[in-house]
């Protein structure tokens, strides 16, 4: 009996049922044959060795696709467990993802391990890698899968979950090695080189992410395709850890963590005046956008946590306190409180769309273990807005959102993409309701010609999303903006609106952001600009150096004059020298230094160089020099040429 096979360019092919997509892939081509890591049929991962009984779909995944550096990561995650086992045999294994360039792998050890011992795992997985070929997967019943795991709490814990309804365990073995698995793995461990994977550190991590279980240790690791492939991550790290925000942070004195609080950032004077930059470039954009500003309270009772679908979905994230003896929580988003003032009044469809916006502080309750400087806080504040519309204006108002999150990511020379994220497990409202919403999401992508990856199973509960991810400097990809969609917390809070025909209508409800946290997004600028900042946004934007201290008041006049103009400058008439002057301005990212003497006074005039250009410009008129500083400021550009 023959079935058909659709390939991605639309051919189709006959074959035998029982067909492999190894042998498609090789009967496609020799070296296809040899590249194939797993096959996508029918939108679904299968191993190269699975028979094909049916007409379908399919695509060959190799080493150049997702999945298949997925499956190599998580090839190697085992070859990391392999070798623990054998260095520390009663250690107890838990679970090895493949994860964003790498993978890891929990465990809970007898005795800790430190990163020096890494070099040793290491040294014994490249040891037992030449014993390994192909993944044999074979099934099992929760009995005999227990035994294979006797004392170990966690797989018993797995084993228990996956084989409700009498369903068979899938395990795989290479090697001597045997591990609780449901697949995605290389058809051959000879596809993985040596000098491709490397071990970088250890973290902690609760069992299944929940304070209240053990805490094991987590080995992380990274790997690719090549060495050079490795090589290349390896120097975007050292980069990275040049740019981290938090170093930078300390040294450019911008914010503080302290653990007395956890999680929630203390901004320094030139930190928090960056803050309050970007909330001011934000509102400065408000009025056009028809956003209007509201200050909420941060505290509300349990009942309209119960109300909003937060208590029953999200309440383990949630801070709770209590008031006038009764449970409440701070709260960890503004839409509730939104649609507090939304019901203050009776709407008409003429008042629609309302869009109203907030810079409350949020706090959400984030495992310890998963705080990292700006980027994870328990803390923050976000460009929230929410607009209350009709149906008929979802369609107009998502537009507008992506033309505002453009604008604003391209004052940043920021390049971004999209994502749409659609139903999640864990969601409220029926399926007809998810379907409308994520239809509509997808006409406004699709009409705005914008390219967009689909994420299934990544939207809000109450939701489905578009994402907007920023690429930094380095490459690396931050999500920031969002624009969520929600026709489920309008119904449970009645929020209605009378319509032309004069009955009462359900409103729809669009929550979005496009910094994001606002936190998090400075962490991203810090790390995007090495703390190089733009003029505008540079917490201190002149330094005026004096070649002697006869100059100071010359240097003085020009800062207040530059202060009148609401620069932010400073002066350094110490009795050092020029050159280390100059050094300190630039460890310190100053965007422009001004040297003055006896020249520059006379002529009324300033010699200037700036972080980016070494040569100083001499001779150029104060007045000059101001109008254009102010130019570059008002037009928010990224550099500022002499």
């Amino acid at each position: 009996m023959k079935i058909k096979i659709t390939l991605p360019d639309g051919s189709v092919r006959e074959y035998p049922k029982g067909t492999t997509a190894e042998e498609i892939a090789s009967g496609i081509g020799k070296r296809l044959g040899e590249d194939a890591v797993l096959a996508k049929v029918n939108d679904k991962i299968k191993d190269l060795h699975d028979p094909i009984n049916e007409d379908t779909n399919i695509k060959i995944i190799t080493l150049k696709d997702k999945e298949g550096l997925d499956a190599l990561r998580h090839s190697v995650a085992h070859l990391l467990a392999a070798a623990v086992m054998e260095l520390w045999p009663n250690t107890k294994r838990t679970i090895g993802p493949p994860i964003e360039n790498g993978f890891y792998y929990d465990f809970e050890f007898e005795a800790p391990i430190s990163e020096e011992d890494l070099p040793k795992i290491e040294s014994k997985m490249r040891g037992i890698l030449p014993t390994w070929d192909r993944f044999e997967r074979s099934e099992h019943s929760a009995a005999d899968a227990k035994r294979e795991f006797h004392g170990n709490q966690f797989k018993i814990e797995l084993i228990e979950e996956l084989s409700k309804d009498g369903k068979k365990l899938s395990f795989y073995k290479s090697g001597n090695y045997t591990d609780l698995c449901r697949g995605g793995h290389l058809p051959s461990m000879k596809m993985l080189k040596p000098d491709s994977f490397k071990l970088t550190h250890l973290a902690g991590a609760y069992w299944r992410g929940k304070s209240e279980n053990p805490q094991l240790t987590r080995i992380y690791g990274v790997a690719f395709a090549n060495k050079k492939e490795l090589d290349d991550y390896l120097k975007q790290l050292d980069e990275a850890e040049k740019r981290d925000h938090r170093k930078i942070g300390k040294e450019l004195d911008l914010f503080s963590f302290n653990e007395l609080t956890p999680g929630s950032p203390f901004f320094h004077p030139k930190g928090a005046w960056m803050f309050i930059r970007l909330q001011s470039f934000l509102r400065e954009l408000y009025p056009s956008w028809g956003y209007q500003e509201v200050i909420t309270p941060l505290i509300y009772d349990s009942e309209l946590w119960k109300t909003s679908g937060h208590w029953d979905h999200f309440r383990e994230n949630m801070f709770e306190v209590e008031m006038d003896h009764k449970k409440a929580a701070l709260k960890p988003m503004n839409c509730p409180s939104h649609i507090l003032i939304y019901k203050t009044k009776a709407r008409s469809y003429r008042d629609l769309p309302l869009r109203i916006t907030d810079f409350a502080p949020l706090h959400r309750n984030e495992i310890k273990g998963t705080l990292g400087g700006l980027m994870r806080v328990r803390k923050f504040s976000q460009d929230d807005c929410h607009v209350f519309c009709t149906p008929e204006h979802i369609k107009k108002e998502v537009r507008a959102h992506i033309a505002h999150a453009k604008y604003v990511y391209d004052v940043f020379g920021f390049d971004f993409r999209v994502e749409l994220s659609t139903r999640p497990e864990n969601s409220m409202g029926s399926a007809k309701m998810w379907e409308a919403a994520e239809k509509s999401l997808k006409e406004v992508l699709d009409e705005s010609g914008l390219k967009y990856n689909l994420n299934p199973g990544e939207g809000a509960f109450y939701g489905p999303k578009i994402d907007f991810h920023i690429k930094d400097a380095l490459g690396r990809s931050w999500q920031c903006g969002t624009e969520q969609l929600d026709f489920q917390m309008p119904q449970r809070f009645n929020v209605e609106y009378t319509g032309a025909d004069n009955t009462a209508h359900t409103a729809v409800m669009l929550h979005r952001t496009v910094l994001g946290s606002i936190e998090r997004f400075l962490g991203i600028l810090i790390e995007h600009f090495a703390g190089k900042f733009p003029l505008w946004l540079s917490p201190v934007q002149i330094r005026i150096l004096t070649v002697a201290d006869r100059f100071e008041k010359y240097a003085t006049g020009l800062k207040n004059e530059f202060e009148k103009n609401s620069l932010r400058v400073e002066v350094d008439s110490r009795t050092e020298s020029i050159s280390k002057k100059v050094f300190e301005a630039e460890m310190e990212r100053i965007p422009l230094i001004i040297v003055v003497g006896e020249k520059e006074e006379a002529a009324n005039s300033v010699s200037v160089r700036t972080l980016e250009d070494k040569k100083i410009k001499f001779g150029i008129k104060t007045e000059e020099f101001l109008n254009r500083v102010l130019d570059n400021i008002k037009n928010r550009d990224l550099k500022f040429n002499i």
